[in-house]
């Protein structure tokens, strides 16, 4: 129940009484502020409605803000068994609500749990929050039923994440998350909030899956093939780096550059040519 939840220690306290160190090689930067990760659950759309998957939540700040604010369901994905014995205190005051699965994010299918359809709420490790993101955007272009995504990176990859065309921002990370939902940023994290402080401000993001924009997608991993390609050398001209593509088919002169084109453009060229 939620008021169980409530009278749980701190998580700082919690830690020290296990001794529980974040661990740099887990990417692990604990957020302890409960008016920002009370925040960021309160921002998961349909919480009290659909299972939430949360992956890494170390000492479960986010996890607890998650239950108390009415979290249906959660699934915890967690690689660090250190963090167990916390863990285990909230799974017991969590009603039933909270199920902890020790393991790596990056090879859980998330398919298993059985739901028809799941949010992700995480503050997501630095060192791997940008291979999660797109294992996800694959997942929801080949219909699995993630209504959305409410997830911390650093501001800078927050800023790839939602930029336009001859942003400075703009790329691969750009393209693939435009191409199958709508996405921004809702708030900046201090690095001050953070226990150990990270080198940088960290935002929130979130991101909402578009059927109509998934429905032209095509080859979802062509399109990243072809947004590595031309975006690994961004600064040369698009018919530098693909000699022999007749680039007026698709409107263009060939002197374009990664940059300079729409994310549409780019999923049109993926479509013809690339088997």
């Amino acid at each position: 129940m939620t008021d169980t939840i409530a009278t749980l220690p701190p998580v700082s306290q919690m830690m020290r009484d296990c001794g529980m160190l974040a661990k740099k090689q887990f990417g692990q930067n604990f957020l302890f502020d409960l008016n920002l990760t009370g925040r960021i659950a309160r921002s998961v759309p349909d919480l009290d409605k659909i299972p939430v998957v949360e992956v890494g939540p170390g000492p479960a700040g986010l996890t607890r803000a998650l239950l108390l604010a009415g979290a249906k369901q959660i699934i915890a994905v967690e690689k660090d068994k250190s963090t167990e014995p916390i863990l285990s205190r909230v799974t017991a005051a969590a009603d039933g609500r909270l199920n902890v699965i020790y393991g790596d994010a990056l090879k859980t299918d998330f398919s298993q749990f059985g739901f028809n359809e799941y949010a992700i709420c995480s503050n997501l490790p630095y060192n791997v929050g940008t291979e999660l993101l797109i294992q996800w955007i694959h997942k929801i272009a080949n219909g699995e039923k993630i209504k959305s995504l409410t997830l911390m990176f650093q501001r800078e990859v927050a800023e790839r994440i939602i930029a336009k065309p001859n942003d400075d921002a703009y790329g691969r990370l750009s393209v693939l998350v435009h191409l199958v939902a709508d996405a921004k940023i809702l708030f900046n994290v201090p690095r001050t909030a953070f226990t150990p402080a990270p080198k940088v401000t960290s935002a929130v993001v979130q991101i909402i899956p578009n059927n109509e924009k998934i429905k032209n997608i095509g080859n979802i991993e062509n399109i990243e093939k072809l947004t590595a390609k031309i975006f690994g050398t961004r600064r040369k001209m698009i018919r530098g780096i693909m000699p022999d593509v007749d680039w007026t088919m698709f409107g263009l002169t060939g002197t374009e550059r990664a940059e300079n084109l729409s994310c549409e453009k780019i999923c049109e060229i993926a479509k013809k040519v690339l088997p």
